[in-house]
């Protein structure tokens, strides 16, 4: 197998050779700058031809095909997987809980879908009342929505200096109130920062 595949590239460079040859009308150059290992024939006169791709390939080159079909078993194992290396087909998830307040179930370290479509909801209806409320005005003071019967519970000047924006509706048992206080602490005053516990 290989010394036919050896004597046909062989073949191929010679007739390369007369191709180049025939085209640029001289003849062989001394045999010291010929390949080595192949036999050069001087012929007296070369006959011009056209050059062809044919001529110096010849019945062409073999190459390394399959000669038989893969197996049922390497089939399935190319499109499965297989249980010692990799599994392809689809395997059941363990990391699934089911969700204490809607009974969904969801993957572990992700919001349970369902309960933050009702967030969803009421954030966009907060949206709308506030601009339903404010308009295109702009808002230079602190923005406060209430539900219904919220406002009578706090005192007058709680509400002094704010846009107050109202939704005619109770409060969602799942939505807190203390979600919209600002916070306690105070900014700090100095950009210094001094490490802790250097010995």
């Amino acid at each position: 197998m290989a010394g036919s595949l050896l004597i046909r590239i062989n073949v191929a460079i010679q007739r390369l050779e007369l191709a180049i040859a025939s085209v640029l009308g001289r003849r062989f150059p001394p045999d010291g700058y010929c390949l080595a290992g192949i036999e050069v024939q001087n012929e007296v006169s070369h006959p011009k031809s056209a050059f062809s791709l044919r001529d110096i390939i010849g019945d062409g080159f073999l190459w390394g095909v399959p000669t038989a079909r893969r197996t049922i078993e390497k089939r399935h194992k190319r499109k499965y997987g297989h249980p010692d290396y990799i599994m392809k087909i689809l395997q059941p998830k363990k990391n699934i809980k089911t969700c204490n307040d809607c009974g969904d179930d969801h993957l572990i370290g992700v919001l349970c879908p369902t309960c933050y479509k009702k967030v969803i909801d009421e954030t966009k209806e907060m949206q709308d009342a506030i601009q339903k409320e404010l308009q295109l005005s702009p808002v230079e003071n602190e923005v406060v929505v209430l539900y219904e019967g919220e406002k009578a519970g706090k005192p007058d000047e709680f509400f002094e200096g704010k846009r107050i924006v109202e939704i005619p509706k109770p409060r969602p048992s799942w939505f807190s109130k203390n979600l919209l206080q600002q916070t306690t602490q105070q900014p700090a005053t100095t950009t210094d920062v001094k490490p802790s516990d250097l010995g």
